[in-house]
């Protein structure tokens, strides 16, 4: 039998934490579960989308998807990479979510992260984003990421509809 290719864990914090659209874009991927990302600040870059950037204190909250090699350059295609966006390899540490509280475990997890190295400074949102996120915004509060942290850090980019 053919060996497997290899598969990758990938951490979503933009668009693609809506599930529908990952399920189109990556159609082999399986959700994992929700993470954080720690030192890091979610924000709307001149680009009009999403990325992060380094922020001691802060915390960005995603979720882990296990793509395929197939995924992974469909992905590579959405995020235009290398134009928009360059391909790093973070850990972040899961969520455990018990009687209402989510607690981060101690144990990190090396993910792809898909980062905007060059448009670094906060801006507003492309119009059709916008749509994007509050659906991915629903799917990310059904899997346990925080409204607080919603409210905090997404809310002042991105209003809802």
């Amino acid at each position: 039998t053919a060996l497997k290719p290899p598969r990758t864990l990938y951490f979503a914090y933009g668009s693609n934490l809506w599930i529908d659209q990952m399920n189109r874009r990556c159609p082999e991927n399986r959700y994992v579960g929700t993470a954080v990302l720690q030192g890091w600040r979610w924000i709307i870059n001149q680009m009009g989308y999403a990325t992060i950037i380094p922020f001691p204190g802060d915390h960005v909250y995603g979720f882990i998807f296990d793509i395929s090699p197939t995924d992974e350059k469909s992905l590579d295609k959405y995020e235009r990479v290398p134009y928009n966006y360059e391909k790093r390899i973070i850990s972040v540490q899961p969520i455990t979510s018990s009687d209402d509280r989510e607690t981060a475990t101690n144990r990190a997890i090396d993910t792809l992260v898909y980062i905007d190295v060059l448009r670094t400074s906060s801006d507003v949102p492309k119009t059709e984003y916008i749509d994007r996120m509050n659906k991915a915004l629903e799917d990310a509060i059904q899997k346990d990421v925080p409204q607080s942290y919603i409210e905090k850090y997404i809310r002042p980019f991105i209003p809802p509809e």
